[in-house]
């Protein structure tokens, strides 16, 4: 008869979650993750099967935590450049420093892991969609110009924020970073004014 779990699952992935996005996937082994989850290895590969697993479990534990906030943030109600501006400086600050999981896995494993990379573009796709509909109702709103080209802005912002995530978790000056997010906010409301 098998033993009942002696764990929350959901806690052990919130942990793991905290592990890999300090340390990344590669430096991460399972003893490690045996050490800071309090499990023996047997418990884990029985839950989680493997490391990879418990991986991408671990990616989808983010994205309903941290990404849903960053997503509400620039669903908030207001002017859509203080929105977004809001939105920016909150991206680049709350992480103390560990810079974003979504970011950090696909500069570490975007390329060789196909199951990770399409975690890691489902989670860009939404930011995007969430940037264009935030850049839309600026316009609507009369906030952004009507001339704006709403799509080229949002990669504009969405390859400076990627730029900025990576910019914090080296540890970059803050107020150097505030002036990219500053210039970044000003190009995009001067848009063929």
């Amino acid at each position: 008869m098998a033993r009942p779990r002696e764990f929350d699952e959901q806690e052990v992935i919130a942990k793991a979650t905290d592990l890999f996005w300090r340390r990344g996937y590669n430096a991460t082994s399972v003893r490690d993750l045996g050490a800071e989850l309090d499990l023996k290895q047997s418990s884990l590969y029985r839950t989680f099967t493997d490391k990879r697993a418990l991986f991408l479990r671990t990616l989808d534990h983010y994205r309903a935590t941290e990404s849903t906030q960053a997503e509400e943030r620039l669903n908030a109600p207001g002017a859509s450049v203080e929105v977004l501006r809001d939105w920016l400086h909150w991206m680049v600050g709350h992480d103390a420093g560990r810079g974003c999981f979504v970011v950090n896995t696909a500069a570490e494993l975007g390329t060789t892991d196909p199951g990770v990379r399409q975690k890691t573009e489902a989670a860009f796709d939404v930011t995007r969609e969430t940037l264009a509909s935030l850049l839309r109702r600026g316009v609507h709103d009369g906030d952004l110009p009507a001339a704006l080209d709403v799509e080229a802005a949002v990669e504009l912002l969405f390859t400076t924020v990627l730029g900025l995530r990576l910019r914090e978790r080296a540890g970059h000056d803050p107020r150097r970073i505030a002036t990219a997010i500053d210039y970044a906010i000003r190009t995009i409301s001067a848009a063929d004014r």
